[in-house]
C-alpha cells in the first residue's frame, strides 16, 4: 500500500475501511434501499442510530 505506515499489509484481523465497506456497505445499502422503497427510512434510521448508541453505552 503506497503511504502505508505498514511495511507491506495490513495486520492481522485489523479492519480497514476497505474491508468495512465490503462486508456492511452493500448490505446496509440493501437494507435502507428496501426501507426507502417502503417509506420507513426515517424510522429504519432512527432504529440504527438508537441501537449503536445503546452498544456503545454497554460497551463502555
Amino acid at each position: 500500500m503506497p503511504g502505508s505506515p505498514y511495511l507491506d499489509e495490513p495486520p492481522r484481523g485489523l479492519l480497514t475501511w476497505p474491508k468495512l465497506l465490503r462486508t456492511a456497505g452493500l448490505p446496509a445499502a440493501v437494507i435502507l434501499g428496501a426501507c426507502a422503497y417502503h417509506g420507513v427510512l426515517l424510522e429504519a434510521l432512527v432504529v440504527i442510530t438508537v441501537s449503536m448508541l445503546v452498544v456503545n453505552w454497554i460497551v463502555r
